[in-house]
């Protein structure tokens, strides 16, 4: 069985990789135990894919395929940075990935309201950037020789939120569908079509009026301590008021003014005793006040040092602070759930110099230390619920991406922030965009039943957007990038033709898979934007840009 590919791994992402794999007609192998690696013929594999969410396991496989090949391709998932790049060293044919990696900056585009995506091949600087359709007209009479790579169908027609992969020129399309196009930056901007750059960034904050900081801090004390702490307080007073005045109106031999009176008070309960004021000759009642007043100041004074301990040593000031933080920030994007994923973007997103909070429920995650590092404030709570929202400062934040692993508490957190931004939630009528919420949801077909039922414009499936990279790897396609049109994801590769394959001397128009070709190189020239007359050739890479199953279809065509 040579040739074979070997799959190891039970999730969601090995399901889709394996069924994509079959379909592309590869033979699969699945692998339970690393140990079984010499059973299932490893040395004569084509590829060993190793990528569920275990670095262990999938640091094992790497290592003993490594052991017992040195020219199988090794396609490994490692969320660990460190390990990866130690793996990745001298590991030969095949790719060292990681999930979050790979999808994080969909993730990012999204949030910043990006349209444009670098696409560097052959020595070439592509960019792929959308459009909203001025008018209804064919792709031909509104930008020319542009090469399409999408339409996203808009409101106004009849198949909204319809995504058609590498449509010809001559297809017509309606004022406000979303046109994705090809090409470089002077392309582009010959047929007008913007290429957006980051927007603003952050929002500087204003200075705010003493009294109203001084407000503020006073409201973030009250938060940061325990209410039980001013209850006590409250009983302190009241003790050394009572008392204040019950001695200045019963101590006698000499008498007291009220200072003497709220001194003597306070050294009694504080239990000090400086010698200057004592009980002896005063009435016994007065005395046996006095016991019970040292027993009551021994007792509160006790209790309010406990609440100042707890203020000072537990975690409730991080909290607080992370809490207070987040409620002061504008322009900021939050990110819900602190993951592999979640860390991943808030990173990116911050290495870009925008501002970022953060929402996570487990105030043990391992991840916390990193978002230290980053000054990332975290707020704990729970993100389906409205107030822990608020405390992120949802009212003045430009994107929520929701990033936990359960998609079921994604779908409902998406559900709170859609009836919590209101009309700040899609487009408004003046054209100015609206507060993206990106959506992590695992399952593809999931996330799409629940855009299309919630409304939900921002999707995106970790598996959709990883499997290309770990499938091409595996099928030895050049894999380039990876982006999204509405909730489709397309991917940009390489393939080498083979001298006699199908794909060998076959035309543009001919080619038989919704892709576009954008480059060929042929030695040392290169073909950029071929004309539906050329024709690829033997040893020639053509570089290739769709859907990515589509993509893996040419790649089965050319072999």
């Amino acid at each position: 069985m040579p040739g074979h590919i070997i799959v190891h791994g039970d999730d969601a992402l090995t399901e889709r990789i394996t069924e994509e794999l079959r379909l592309a007609g590869a033979t699969i192998v699945s692998l339970h135990d690393p140990a079984d690696l010499p059973d299932v013929g490893v040395e004569t594999a084509a590829a060993v894919v190793c990528a569920g969410s275990d670095d262990a396991l999938n640091l094992e496989i790497a290592l003993l395929t490594r052991q017992l090949s040195a020219e199988v391709r090794v396609v490994t998932n490692l969320s660990s940075g460190v390990l990866r790049d130690a793996v990745a060293l001298g590991n030969g044919p095949g790719a060292v990935l990681d999930v979050a990696e790979l999808a994080g900056p969909s993730v990012v585009e999204a949030c910043l309201g990006r349209t444009t995506h670098p696409i560097p091949v052959a020595g070439n600087d592509f960019l792929v950037a959308g459009d909203y359709a001025s008018r209804d007209a064919t792709l031909r009479e509104l930008y020319g020789d542009l090469a399409p790579v999408a339409v996203l169908r808009g409101e106004h027609s009849p198949d909204e939120g319809e995504v058609v992969p590498s449509p010809g020129r001559d297809l017509a399309v309606r004022a406000g569908d979303w046109v994705a196009m090809i090409g470089t930056a002077d392309e582009l901007a010959h047929q007008s079509i913007a290429v957006n750059g980051d927007p603003e960034r952050v929002h500087r904050r204003r200075n705010r009026p003493v009294s109203m900081r001084l407000l503020g801090g006073l409201r973030a004390f009250r938060d940061d301590v325990n209410p039980n702490l001013f209850r006590a307080l409250g009983v302190s007073f009241a003790l050394l008021l009572g008392a204040t005045v019950l001695l200045r109106f019963t101590y006698h031999r000499p008498g007291m003014s009220f200072v003497d009176a709220l001194y003597f008070s306070t050294e009694t309960i504080a239990t000090v005793g400086y010698g200057d004021f004592s009980f002896v000759g005063q009435p016994t009642w007065l005395r046996l006040f006095a016991i019970a007043l040292m027993f009551a100041g021994i007792t509160t004074t006790a209790i309010l040092m406990a609440f100042v301990a707890d203020l000072l040593l537990s975690r409730r000031i991080g909290t607080s602070a992370g809490r207070r933080r987040a409620s002061q920030m504008s322009g900021h994007v939050i990110v819900v759930g602190l993951g592999s994923f979640g860390i991943r973007v808030a990173t990116d997103l911050v290495a870009l110099g925008y501002p970022v909070a953060v929402v996570e429920r487990n105030d043990d995650n391992r991840y916390l230390a990193a978002a230290a590092e980053l000054d990332i404030p975290v707020v704990f709570g729970d993100a389906t619920l409205r107030s822990t929202l608020n405390d992120a400062g949802l009212a003045r934040a430009r994107a929520v991406a929701v990033l936990t692993h359960d998609d079921m508490v994604n779908i409902e957190s998406g559900i709170v922030l859609r009836e919590l931004l209101g009309a700040r939630w899609s487009r408004g009528a003046d054209g100015r965009p609206g507060v993206p919420v990106v959506m992590r949801v695992y399952d593809h077909s999931l996330g799409k039943a629940v855009a299309h039922r919630f409304g939900f414009q921002n999707v995106r499936s970790t598996v959709e957007l990883a499997a290309p990279w770990f499938i091409g790897a595996a099928l030895g396609l050049q894999v380039i990038s990876t982006f999204s049109v509405g909730q489709r994801s397309f991917m940009v590769g390489g393939l080498f033709i083979r001298a006699g394959s199908p794909l060998d001397g076959m035309t543009m128009a001919d080619l038989p898979t919704r892709t576009r070709i954008i480059a060929i190189v042929r030695g040392t020239d290169t073909i950029v934007h071929p004309r539906r007359d050329d024709r690829l050739a033997a040893d020639d890479t053509a570089y290739l840009v769709g859907p990515y199953h589509e993509l893996f279809d040419t790649l089965r065509g050319g072999r």
